[in-house]
Protein backbone atom coordinates (compact mmCIF):
# COMPACT_ATOMS: atom_id res chain seq x y z
CA UNK A 1 0.00 0.00 0.00
CA UNK A 2 2.86 2.08 0.54
CA UNK A 3 4.35 2.12 -2.68
CA UNK A 4 1.32 2.44 -4.56
CA UNK A 5 0.46 5.26 -2.65
CA UNK A 6 3.71 6.98 -3.02
CA UNK A 7 3.55 6.17 -6.76
CA UNK A 8 0.19 7.59 -6.67
CA UNK A 9 1.67 11.29 -5.57
CA UNK A 10 4.61 10.55 -7.60
CA UNK A 11 2.66 10.64 -10.80
CA UNK A 12 -0.05 13.66 -9.46
CA UNK A 13 3.14 15.53 -8.61
CA UNK A 14 4.78 15.00 -11.62
CA UNK A 15 1.62 16.41 -13.64
CA UNK A 16 1.56 19.45 -12.13
CA UNK A 17 1.59 22.87 -14.31
CA UNK A 18 5.70 23.47 -14.82
CA UNK A 19 6.97 20.41 -13.47
CA UNK A 20 10.37 19.54 -15.21
CA UNK A 21 13.60 17.51 -14.67
CA UNK A 22 17.04 18.17 -14.77
CA UNK A 23 19.45 14.93 -14.41
CA UNK A 24 22.18 15.31 -11.75
CA UNK A 25 25.45 13.23 -12.61
CA UNK A 26 26.39 10.79 -10.51
CA UNK A 27 29.75 11.60 -7.86
CA UNK A 28 31.74 9.39 -5.26
CA UNK A 29 28.58 10.07 -3.09
CA UNK A 30 25.48 9.96 -5.31
CA UNK A 31 24.25 8.00 -8.25
CA UNK A 32 22.78 9.90 -10.71
CA UNK A 33 19.26 11.00 -11.14
CA UNK A 34 16.44 13.20 -11.98
CA UNK A 35 16.03 16.26 -10.18
CA UNK A 36 12.52 17.37 -10.14
CA UNK A 37 11.32 21.54 -10.05
CA UNK A 38 8.74 23.58 -11.24
CA UNK A 39 8.82 26.97 -13.05
CA UNK A 40 4.79 28.99 -13.37
CA UNK A 41 4.05 32.18 -14.09
CA UNK A 42 5.54 34.74 -16.96
CA UNK A 43 8.76 34.18 -17.73
CA UNK A 44 11.45 37.03 -16.64
CA UNK A 45 15.02 37.74 -16.65
CA UNK A 46 15.11 37.14 -12.80
CA UNK A 47 12.36 34.95 -11.47
CA UNK A 48 12.10 34.06 -7.96
CA UNK A 49 13.98 30.88 -6.82
CA UNK A 50 12.15 29.99 -3.64
CA UNK A 51 13.08 27.54 -1.28
CA UNK A 52 10.90 26.05 1.53
CA UNK A 53 12.15 24.53 5.00
CA UNK A 54 12.83 21.71 6.62
CA UNK A 55 15.32 20.03 5.37
CA UNK A 56 12.41 17.53 3.76
CA UNK A 57 9.45 20.04 2.71
CA UNK A 58 8.56 19.33 -0.50
CA UNK A 59 8.17 21.91 -3.14
CA UNK A 60 5.88 20.89 -6.12
CA UNK A 61 2.83 19.79 -4.09
CA UNK A 62 2.75 21.93 -1.02
CA UNK A 63 3.56 25.33 -2.55
CA UNK A 64 0.56 24.65 -5.55
CA UNK A 65 -2.22 27.45 -4.56
CA UNK A 66 1.25 29.90 -3.68
CA UNK A 67 2.57 29.61 -7.29
CA UNK A 68 -0.82 30.08 -8.64
CA UNK A 69 -1.50 33.01 -6.39
CA UNK A 70 1.70 33.92 -7.55
CA UNK A 71 1.69 34.02 -11.14
CA UNK A 72 -1.85 35.93 -11.00
CA UNK A 73 0.19 38.67 -9.46
CA UNK A 74 2.63 38.12 -12.40
CA UNK A 75 5.19 36.23 -10.88
CA UNK A 76 7.56 34.03 -12.41
CA UNK A 77 8.67 31.47 -9.38
CA UNK A 78 10.84 28.06 -9.60
CA UNK A 79 11.16 25.79 -7.10
CA UNK A 80 13.38 22.75 -6.83
CA UNK A 81 12.36 19.72 -5.11
CA UNK A 82 14.89 19.08 -2.87
CA UNK A 83 17.57 16.33 -3.54
CA UNK A 84 16.12 13.22 -1.17
CA UNK A 85 12.40 14.40 -1.33
CA UNK A 86 9.21 13.62 -3.20
CA UNK A 87 10.32 13.95 -7.23
CA UNK A 88 13.98 13.74 -6.13
CA UNK A 89 14.09 11.38 -3.98
CA UNK A 90 14.87 7.97 -5.87
CA UNK A 91 18.21 7.75 -8.11
CA UNK A 92 17.45 6.27 -11.93
CA UNK A 93 17.27 2.83 -11.12
CA UNK A 94 14.44 3.76 -8.95
CA UNK A 95 16.17 3.03 -5.02
CA UNK A 96 16.51 5.58 -2.68
CA UNK A 97 19.25 8.05 -2.88
CA UNK A 98 21.93 7.53 -0.07
CA UNK A 99 22.36 9.41 2.82
CA UNK A 100 25.64 10.53 1.89
CA UNK A 101 24.12 12.56 -1.01
CA UNK A 102 22.41 14.59 1.39
CA UNK A 103 25.13 17.46 1.88
CA UNK A 104 24.27 21.49 1.78
CA UNK A 105 27.09 21.46 -1.00
CA UNK A 106 25.24 19.06 -3.31
CA UNK A 107 22.17 20.81 -2.71
CA UNK A 108 23.24 24.27 -3.47
CA UNK A 109 24.69 23.09 -6.49
CA UNK A 110 20.89 22.08 -7.30
CA UNK A 111 19.69 25.00 -7.35
CA UNK A 112 22.67 26.53 -9.84
CA UNK A 113 21.62 23.53 -12.19
CA UNK A 114 18.10 24.38 -12.24
CA UNK A 115 19.05 28.04 -13.48
CA UNK A 116 20.98 26.37 -15.97
CA UNK A 117 18.38 24.31 -17.27
CA UNK A 118 16.19 26.85 -17.40
CA UNK A 119 19.06 29.13 -18.67
CA UNK A 120 18.47 31.78 -15.62
CA UNK A 121 21.48 33.99 -15.49
CA UNK A 122 20.07 35.06 -11.97
CA UNK A 123 17.43 35.00 -9.43
CA UNK A 124 15.48 36.76 -6.34
CA UNK A 125 16.44 33.71 -3.88
CA UNK A 126 13.74 33.17 -1.12
CA UNK A 127 14.40 31.13 1.90
CA UNK A 128 12.48 29.92 4.64
CA UNK A 129 13.61 28.61 7.74
CA UNK A 130 16.68 26.32 6.89
CA UNK A 131 15.39 27.01 3.32
CA UNK A 132 17.48 30.84 4.28
CA UNK A 133 20.41 29.06 5.52
CA UNK A 134 20.65 26.70 2.13
CA UNK A 135 20.02 30.45 0.06
CA UNK A 136 22.79 31.76 2.00
CA UNK A 137 25.12 29.03 1.03
CA UNK A 138 24.10 29.35 -2.50
CA UNK A 139 24.99 32.86 -2.20
CA UNK A 140 28.15 32.15 -0.84
CA UNK A 141 29.09 29.93 -3.36
CA UNK A 142 27.14 31.16 -6.50
CA UNK A 143 27.01 35.06 -5.55
CA UNK A 144 26.67 35.55 -9.72
CA UNK A 145 23.57 33.90 -9.74
CA UNK A 146 21.54 36.62 -6.87
CA UNK A 147 19.77 39.15 -8.18
CA UNK A 148 18.54 39.95 -4.38
CA UNK A 149 17.24 38.04 -1.95
CA UNK A 150 14.50 37.34 0.88
CA UNK A 151 15.87 35.66 3.99
CA UNK A 152 12.72 34.41 6.39
CA UNK A 153 12.93 33.22 9.63
CA UNK A 154 16.37 33.17 9.00
CA UNK A 155 18.99 30.81 10.18
CA UNK A 156 22.33 31.76 10.78
CA UNK A 157 24.70 28.55 11.52
CA UNK A 158 24.60 26.12 13.94
CA UNK A 159 25.08 27.95 17.15
CA UNK A 160 21.67 29.32 16.78
CA UNK A 161 19.99 27.16 19.48
CA UNK A 162 21.69 29.59 21.98
CA UNK A 163 19.48 32.60 20.78
CA UNK A 164 16.64 30.30 20.82
CA UNK A 165 17.02 29.05 24.36
CA UNK A 166 17.55 32.46 25.56
CA UNK A 167 15.02 34.79 23.75
CA UNK A 168 11.98 32.11 24.26
CA UNK A 169 13.15 31.50 28.23
CA UNK A 170 13.06 35.16 28.78
CA UNK A 171 9.76 35.73 27.23
CA UNK A 172 7.67 32.66 27.81
CA UNK A 173 9.36 31.50 30.85
CA UNK A 174 10.98 34.50 32.80
CA UNK A 175 8.45 36.10 32.08
CA UNK A 176 10.77 39.10 31.61
CA UNK A 177 7.94 41.60 29.53
CA UNK A 178 5.36 42.48 30.73
CA UNK A 179 2.98 41.29 28.60
CA UNK A 180 4.13 37.30 29.08
CA UNK A 181 4.70 37.67 33.14
CA UNK A 182 0.67 36.04 33.39
CA UNK A 183 1.29 33.22 30.73
CA UNK A 184 4.98 32.26 31.78
CA UNK A 185 3.58 32.13 35.27
CA UNK A 186 1.11 29.50 34.27
CA UNK A 187 3.47 27.15 32.14
CA UNK A 188 6.01 27.72 35.11
CA UNK A 189 2.97 26.31 37.62
CA UNK A 190 2.26 23.30 35.01
CA UNK A 191 5.44 21.69 35.04
CA UNK A 192 6.11 22.21 38.74
CA UNK A 193 2.72 20.70 40.01
CA UNK A 194 3.74 17.49 37.58
CA UNK A 195 0.42 18.26 35.49
CA UNK A 196 2.98 18.80 32.57
CA UNK A 197 6.63 17.66 31.47
CA UNK A 198 8.76 19.94 30.90
CA UNK A 199 9.46 19.49 27.07
CA UNK A 200 5.21 18.51 26.70
CA UNK A 201 4.38 22.49 28.22
CA UNK A 202 7.24 24.16 26.52
CA UNK A 203 6.45 22.80 23.04
CA UNK A 204 2.65 23.03 23.07
CA UNK A 205 3.75 26.98 24.55
CA UNK A 206 5.65 27.19 21.20
CA UNK A 207 3.41 25.82 18.67
CA UNK A 208 0.24 28.15 20.48
CA UNK A 209 1.92 31.78 21.24
CA UNK A 210 3.10 30.89 17.60
CA UNK A 211 0.02 30.41 15.62
CA UNK A 212 -2.59 31.35 17.87
CA UNK A 213 -1.05 34.22 19.69
CA UNK A 214 -0.55 34.90 23.63
CA UNK A 215 -4.48 35.43 24.62
CA UNK A 216 -4.69 31.85 23.19
CA UNK A 217 -1.96 30.54 24.89
CA UNK A 218 -2.96 32.11 28.25
CA UNK A 219 -6.44 30.92 28.16
CA UNK A 220 -5.45 27.07 27.26
CA UNK A 221 -2.72 27.38 30.01
CA UNK A 222 -5.78 28.60 32.70
CA UNK A 223 -8.07 25.65 31.30
CA UNK A 224 -5.16 23.17 31.98
CA UNK A 225 -4.35 24.41 35.07
CA UNK A 226 -7.81 23.66 35.90
CA UNK A 227 -8.02 20.02 34.88
CA UNK A 228 -9.71 20.68 31.34
CA UNK A 229 -8.54 20.44 27.48
CA UNK A 230 -7.43 17.48 28.07
CA UNK A 231 -7.52 16.39 24.14
CA UNK A 232 -6.28 19.81 22.86
CA UNK A 233 -3.27 19.42 24.44
CA UNK A 234 -2.90 16.10 24.05
CA UNK A 235 -2.74 16.66 19.89
CA UNK A 236 -0.77 20.23 20.56
CA UNK A 237 1.97 17.38 22.40
CA UNK A 238 1.52 15.23 19.56
CA UNK A 239 2.67 18.18 16.27
CA UNK A 240 6.44 18.73 17.36
CA UNK A 241 7.80 15.13 16.18
CA UNK A 242 5.73 14.73 13.93
CA UNK A 243 7.71 16.47 10.93
CA UNK A 244 10.91 14.56 11.96
CA UNK A 245 9.72 11.43 12.79
CA UNK A 246 6.38 10.14 10.95
CA UNK A 247 6.89 12.42 7.37
CA UNK A 248 4.17 12.49 5.01
CA UNK A 249 5.53 11.56 1.11
CA UNK A 250 5.66 14.29 -1.02
CA UNK A 251 5.01 16.92 1.48
CA UNK A 252 7.60 16.50 4.78
CA UNK A 253 10.15 13.91 3.97
CA UNK A 254 13.25 13.74 6.55
CA UNK A 255 14.62 10.42 6.73
CA UNK A 256 16.87 10.91 4.33
CA UNK A 257 17.72 14.86 4.02
CA UNK A 258 18.40 14.97 8.45
CA UNK A 259 21.51 13.85 7.53
CA UNK A 260 22.20 17.52 6.74
CA UNK A 261 20.20 18.73 9.81
CA UNK A 262 22.23 16.98 11.93
CA UNK A 263 25.42 16.81 10.43
CA UNK A 264 26.04 20.22 9.10
CA UNK A 265 23.89 22.39 11.00
CA UNK A 266 23.48 21.27 14.52
CA UNK A 267 19.77 20.99 14.96
CA UNK A 268 20.19 18.39 18.13
CA UNK A 269 23.49 20.24 19.63
CA UNK A 270 23.63 19.08 23.94
CA UNK A 271 20.62 19.86 26.03
CA UNK A 272 21.23 21.74 29.02
CA UNK A 273 18.23 20.52 30.92
CA UNK A 274 15.99 24.20 30.65
CA UNK A 275 13.00 24.95 29.21
CA UNK A 276 12.83 25.79 25.46
CA UNK A 277 15.42 23.60 24.35
CA UNK A 278 15.67 22.78 20.66
CA UNK A 279 17.63 19.86 21.80
CA UNK A 280 15.23 17.94 23.94
CA UNK A 281 12.92 17.98 21.15
CA UNK A 282 15.14 16.44 18.69
CA UNK A 283 17.14 13.84 20.41
CA UNK A 284 16.26 10.68 19.23
CA UNK A 285 16.12 12.12 15.72
CA UNK A 286 19.51 12.68 16.02
CA UNK A 287 21.04 9.22 16.42
CA UNK A 288 20.17 8.14 13.11
CA UNK A 289 22.09 10.59 11.36
CA UNK A 290 25.09 10.43 13.60
CA UNK A 291 26.70 13.30 15.35
CA UNK A 292 27.67 17.26 14.16
CA UNK A 293 30.75 17.49 12.30
CA UNK A 294 30.80 20.69 11.51
CA UNK A 295 29.21 23.55 9.25
CA UNK A 296 30.45 23.60 5.89
CA UNK A 297 31.05 27.58 5.83
CA UNK A 298 31.41 30.32 7.58
CA UNK A 299 28.05 32.49 6.63
CA UNK A 300 29.24 35.40 8.92
CA UNK A 301 32.42 35.79 7.22
CA UNK A 302 30.45 36.37 3.54
CA UNK A 303 27.37 38.64 4.70
CA UNK A 304 29.58 41.80 4.11
CA UNK A 305 29.88 40.34 0.36
CA UNK A 306 26.35 39.96 -0.40
CA UNK A 307 26.07 43.22 -2.16
CA UNK A 308 22.54 42.66 -3.35
CA UNK A 309 19.19 44.00 -1.75
CA UNK A 310 18.44 41.81 1.36
CA UNK A 311 14.81 41.67 2.91
CA UNK A 312 15.07 39.77 6.40
CA UNK A 313 11.34 38.71 7.28
CA UNK A 314 10.79 37.80 11.01
CA UNK A 315 7.72 37.05 12.61
CA UNK A 316 6.45 38.97 15.79
CA UNK A 317 5.79 35.47 17.98
CA UNK A 318 8.79 33.24 15.89
CA UNK A 319 10.72 31.02 18.62
CA UNK A 320 12.39 29.04 16.64
CA UNK A 321 14.59 31.58 14.27
CA UNK A 322 14.32 34.40 17.15
CA UNK A 323 14.48 38.19 16.48
CA UNK A 324 18.07 38.53 17.49
CA UNK A 325 19.01 36.39 14.93
CA UNK A 326 17.25 38.10 12.21
CA UNK A 327 18.47 41.23 13.39
CA UNK A 328 22.60 40.20 13.56
CA UNK A 329 21.75 38.93 9.88
CA UNK A 330 19.82 42.22 8.42
CA UNK A 331 22.65 44.73 10.26
CA UNK A 332 25.35 42.72 8.73
CA UNK A 333 24.42 42.74 5.00
CA UNK A 334 25.50 46.15 3.50
CA UNK A 335 21.98 46.46 1.88
CA UNK A 336 19.65 44.75 4.25
CA UNK A 337 16.76 45.33 6.06
CA UNK A 338 14.70 43.89 8.90
CA UNK A 339 11.17 43.47 7.95
CA UNK A 340 8.72 42.48 11.33
CA UNK A 341 5.79 40.49 10.50
CA UNK A 342 3.18 41.34 12.72
CA UNK A 343 1.15 38.64 14.49
CA UNK A 344 2.82 35.68 12.97
CA UNK A 345 5.53 33.14 14.14
CA UNK A 346 7.62 31.01 12.22
CA UNK A 347 8.05 31.14 8.30
CA UNK A 348 6.20 33.59 6.33
CA UNK A 349 6.61 31.54 3.29
CA UNK A 350 4.10 29.30 5.36
CA UNK A 351 1.87 31.16 7.22
CA UNK A 352 1.44 33.98 5.39
CA UNK A 353 1.85 33.48 1.77
CA UNK A 354 0.74 36.96 0.65
CA UNK A 355 3.49 39.03 3.24
CA UNK A 356 6.09 36.25 1.28
CA UNK A 357 5.47 37.48 -2.52
CA UNK A 358 5.38 41.12 -1.74
CA UNK A 359 8.59 40.56 -0.25
CA UNK A 360 9.80 38.94 -3.05
CA UNK A 361 8.50 41.93 -5.59
CA UNK A 362 9.71 44.35 -3.20
CA UNK A 363 13.23 42.39 -3.18
CA UNK A 364 13.06 41.97 -7.13
CA UNK A 365 12.41 45.73 -7.48
CA UNK A 366 14.60 47.16 -5.55
CA UNK A 367 12.01 48.10 -3.42
CA UNK A 368 13.43 46.82 -0.09
CA UNK A 369 13.71 49.87 1.95
CA UNK A 370 10.32 51.64 0.85
CA UNK A 371 8.91 48.49 1.60
CA UNK A 372 10.77 47.94 5.01
CA UNK A 373 9.40 51.82 6.00
CA UNK A 374 5.96 50.82 5.34
CA UNK A 375 4.93 48.15 7.86
CA UNK A 376 1.19 48.80 7.48
CA UNK A 377 0.99 47.51 3.82
CA UNK A 378 2.17 43.50 5.17
CA UNK A 379 -0.63 44.48 8.26
CA UNK A 380 -3.46 45.15 5.65
CA UNK A 381 -2.74 41.79 3.83
CA UNK A 382 -5.06 38.49 4.16
CA UNK A 383 -3.47 35.38 5.56
CA UNK A 384 -2.94 32.46 2.93
CA UNK A 385 -0.79 29.30 3.84
CA UNK A 386 -2.06 26.01 5.31
CA UNK A 387 -1.06 26.75 8.55
CA UNK A 388 -2.29 29.11 9.36
CA UNK A 389 -5.56 26.91 10.11
CA UNK A 390 -3.99 25.63 13.86
CA UNK A 391 -4.95 28.82 15.08
CA UNK A 392 -8.72 28.47 14.25
CA UNK A 393 -8.14 24.49 15.61
CA UNK A 394 -6.70 25.40 18.98
CA UNK A 395 -9.25 27.70 19.81
CA UNK A 396 -12.34 25.66 18.88
CA UNK A 397 -10.78 23.39 21.02
CA UNK A 398 -10.57 24.94 24.16
CA UNK A 399 -13.85 26.09 23.56
CA UNK A 400 -15.43 23.02 23.05
CA UNK A 401 -13.95 21.42 25.86
CA UNK A 402 -14.81 24.09 28.14
CA UNK A 403 -18.42 24.39 26.97
CA UNK A 404 -19.36 20.90 26.34
CA UNK A 405 -19.69 18.05 29.20
CA UNK A 406 -16.72 16.55 30.83
CA UNK A 407 -17.89 13.47 30.53
CA UNK A 408 -17.50 13.88 26.38
CA UNK A 409 -13.47 14.67 26.88
CA UNK A 410 -12.49 12.54 29.79
CA UNK A 411 -13.12 8.23 29.07
CA UNK A 412 -17.15 8.17 29.80
CA UNK A 413 -19.57 6.76 28.39
CA UNK A 414 -19.89 7.48 24.48
CA UNK A 415 -16.34 9.77 25.03
CA UNK A 416 -15.45 11.01 21.53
Amino acid sequence: MADKTRNRLRARAARMPGVRFVRRPADDTSPAFDLGYVRTGPASRAPALIVPGGPGLASVLPYHGLRRRAAAQGLDVIMAEHRGVGLSRTGTTGEDLPRTAMTLRAAADDLAAVLDAEQVPQAVVYGSSYGSYLAQAFAAWHPDRVAAMVLDSAMSGPDDHQHVRVYARRLLWDGDDPRTVIAAKLLRGLVHSGTATLQEACEVARIVYEFAGLDTLERLLRERTAGRVHRTWRWLASLGSRETEEGSPFVMEFDLVGRIAHRELNYAPEPDGGPFDPAASLGRAARAFGPFEGAPLDLAAHWRRFEWPVIVLSGERDLRTPRPVAERIAAAVPDGVLVPVPATGHSALDTHGLAALAAVSAAGEGRHRAFAADPGALAALPRIGASRHIASIVRAGIAAETLLPRRLFCGGRGAL
